[in-house]
C-alpha cells in the first residue's frame, strides 16, 4: 500500500505573500511591518481560517484600528493580490507523485470565503482527495482534531502518511500523532527528502 502524501497549500504549493499586496499600500517598511504583526496579524488571520466571517473580522479590526481602515478593508477586497501564483518546483514534484500513483491529500489552513476565489486558477487542486480546508470544516492546524478528521476520511493510520508543511508547529503536532513528516523549505529540499524516503527516484 502506497503512503498517502498530505500537502499544505500556502507556502508549499501556492505562494501566499501578504507583502505582495501591502507593499503597494505602505511607503514605510516599518509601518508595513507594524500593520502585518499588530493590526492584521497572522493570529488574527487564523481566526478567519477557522471560520470567522471575513466581513466581521475586518469590521472589528477597523473599530480597533480606525487609522488603518483602508488597508484593513483591502485585506478582503484585494485578497487575491496576496496569491502571486503556484510554486512551480513543488507542483512539478506533486505531478511526479501523481504519476507514480501516490494517493494525494490536502490539509490547509485557509478561509472558506477566499479559497473558492482562487481554486479554479490551480488545476492541480483537482488531483487531491480529500482536499480539506480549515474554514470549511471548522478545525485548524496545529490542532490534533483536524489531523484525526483527515485520517478518518482516508481510513489510514498516521504511520501510513507523509505530511508536508512549512510551519514547524504543524509538523510537531503531526509527529506527535505518528505521521512521517517533511518540513518544507524549498522544492529542492522537498525533492531531496522524498528521494531519501524512496518515494521519488533520485
Amino acid at each position: 500500500m502506497k503512503k498517502t502524501i498530505i500537502f499544505d497549500l500556502g507556502g508549499v504549493l501556492i505562494e501566499w505573500d501578504r507583502r505582495a499586496l501591502f507593499k503597494k499600500l505602505f511607503n514605510d517598511v516599518n509601518e508595513l511591518d507594524y500593520f502585518l504583526t499588530e493590526v492584521c496579524s497572522l493570529e488574527w488571520n487564523s481566526q478567519i481560517d477557522l471560520g470567522m466571517s471575513f466581513e466581521k473580522a475586518v469590521q472589528e479590526r477597523i473599530l480597533e484600528f480606525p487609522d488603518y481602515a483602508p488597508q484593513i478593508q483591502a485585506y478582503i477586497e484585494r485578497w487575491e493580490e496576496m496569491i502571486p501564483g503556484p510554486i512551480p518546483g513543488a507542483v512539478k514534484i506533486l505531478e511526479e507523485l501523481k504519476e507514480a500513483g501516490y494517493p494525494l491529500a490536502v490539509l490547509s489552513n485557509w478561509s472558506a470565503e477566499t479559497f473558492p476565489r482562487v481554486r479554479d486558477g490551480f488545476e492541480f487542486l483537482n488531483w487531491f482527495n480529500p482536499l480539506l480546508i480549515s474554514g470549511e470544516i471548522g478545525l485548524i492546524k496545529p490542532g490534533a482534531e483536524i489531523f484525526q478528521y483527515l485520517l478518518n476520511i482516508i481510513n489510514k493510520n498516521a504511520a501510513n502518511c507523509i505530511f508536508i508543511d512549512d510551519h514547524l508547529q504543524n509538523i510537531q503536532m503531526a509527529e506527535e500523532l505518528g505521521f512521517e513528516t517533511i518540513f518544507y523549505s524549498s522544492p529542492k529540499e522537498l525533492r531531496t527528502r522524498l528521494e531519501q524516503l524512496n518515494i521519488l527516484a533520485n
